[in-house]
C-alpha cells in the first residue's frame, strides 16, 4: 500500500507561450484584471520573466521543479496554472478534470503526462479522466476547486460555476475522498471561483478565510478542519483577496517543509518571521503581472507531483 503524504517533494510548472488575460475567464473570476490591448505584448514578457526567476527561487531552495514548455499554437493564455487540468496520486493515479472554458481545455496535454513516466521516472498506474463532465456543463478545476486532505482523505470545495455539486460527487466516489462542500463568497457577494483561494492545507495548519463562507456551512468546515489540523489560521476577506490563502506546503530535498507564496500573500499574510507550525521556511516570488492578470497566485501555478518512482515500494 502507498501512504499519502500532505506535501510533495516535485512540482511541475507550464513555462507559458501566449500568457494573457483570458476573457473566457473573466466573468467568473473577480480577481482578474483585463489588460489593455497595447499592453498586451509587454504584459506576457513580463510574466515570463516573473516565471523564470520563480524557477530560480524554487531551484535555489531545494525544490525538485519540472518545467513544461507550452506549445504556442494553439494560444493557451491560462496554461501557466496547470493544477486546474490535473492532478496526481501516491497510488499513481492521474485525474484529468472538466474546465468551464473551451480554450482552458487545450491545455490537457497528454505528452506533459506522459514525459512525467518517459523522462523522469514516475509510474502512472491509470488515468481517471473526467473531462466529459464538460458535455453536460459540469466542471471541477482540479486542485484550484478541490483542496484536498491527502493524508485523510476529505476534499474541500466552495461551490461556483467551475466546480460542480455532481462533477464534485464522481470526484469522491472514484477517488475515494469524503467531500465536503459549501458556499463562499467575497466582498462583493460573487462566488469565489475557486477553493484554493480561500483556503489552504499543511500538514499541521490550515489557513482559511472563514468569513467568506455561507454561514450555515461554516462551522461544520471548520469543525472538520479542526479535528485534522493542531493550527488554524484565520484570515480577512482584505487578506485573502490578497492571495493569503493561496499558497502551498512542499518537501525540499533536504526534507525540511517549505511554505511557498507569492510576495502579495506574504505581505497579507506576515509570516515569514513566524511561519505556520511545521514549516521550516518560507519561500517567495514576485509574481504581480501573473496575479493581476491571470487571477490567480502561487499555488495556482504548481502541479504537485504525488506519483510513485519506478522502482519504489507500493
Amino acid at each position: 500500500m502507498t501512504s499519502d503524504s500532505q506535501s510533495a517533494s516535485t512540482l511541475l510548472l507550464v513555462r507559458p507561450a501566449a500568457f494573457a488575460a483570458n476573457p473566457d475567464t473573466a466573468a467568473s473570476n473577480s480577481f482578474q484584471s483585463t489588460e489593455p490591448e497595447a499592453a498586451r505584448q509587454l504584459v506576457s514578457r513580463t510574466a515570463l520573466e516573473e516565471f523564470d526567476a520563480l524557477t530560480g527561487a524554487l531551484s535555489a531552495a531545494a525544490i525538485e521543479t519540472i518545467v513544461a514548455a507550452d506549445t504556442p499554437v494553439p494560444p493557451k493564455p491560462d496554461a501557466i496554472f496547470p493544477n486546474n487540468w490535473f492532478s496526481t496520486h501516491a497510488d499513481g493515479t492521474v485525474v484529468l478534470y472538466p474546465m468551464m472554458a473551451p480554450s482552458r481545455r487545450l491545455e490537457r496535454r497528454l505528452e506533459v503526462i506522459e514525459a512525467l513516466e518517459a523522462e523522469h521516472g514516475f509510474s502512472v498506474r491509470r488515468v481517471v479522466d473526467l473531462s466529459a463532465q464538460e458535455a453536460s456543463g459540469r466542471f471541477l478545476e482540479g486542485t484550484g476547486s478541490l483542496v484536498l486532505d491527502r493524508v485523510n482523505r476529505v476534499a474541500y470545495a466552495c461551490l461556483s460555476p467551475r466546480t460542480d455539486p455532481a462533477a464534485l460527487e464522481d470526484f469522491g466516489r472514484r477517488l475515494a475522498y469524503q467531500v465536503i462542500a459549501f458556499r463562499a463568497f467575497d466582498h462583493q457577494g460573487i462566488a469565489i471561483y475557486h477553493t484554493n483561494v480561500m483556503l489552504s492545507l499543511g500538514s499541521e495548519f490550515a489557513i482559511i478565510c472563514s468569513d467568506c463562507i455561507e454561514e450555515r456551512s461554516r462551522a461544520g468546515v471548520l469543525r472538520s478542519l479542526r479535528a485534522a489540523r493542531a493550527s488554524i489560521i484565520e484570515v480577512s476577506r482584505a487578506q485573502m483577496e490578497r492571495f493569503a490563502c493561496n499558497v502551498l506546503e512542499v518537501r525540499t530535498a533536504g526534507g525540511e517543509h517549505a511554505l511557498l507564496m507569492s510576495t502579495t500573500a506574504a505581505r497579507a499574510l506576515r509570516c515569514a518571521d513566524a511561519p505556520p507550525p511545521g514549516i521550516d521556511r518560507v519561500v517567495t516570488a514576485d509574481i504581480p503581472t501573473i496575479e493581476c492578470y491571470g487571477g490567480g497566485s502561487l499555488r495556482c501555478m504548481l502541479a504537485e507531483i504525488f506519483l510513485p518512482r519506478f522502482g519504489a515500494a507500493g
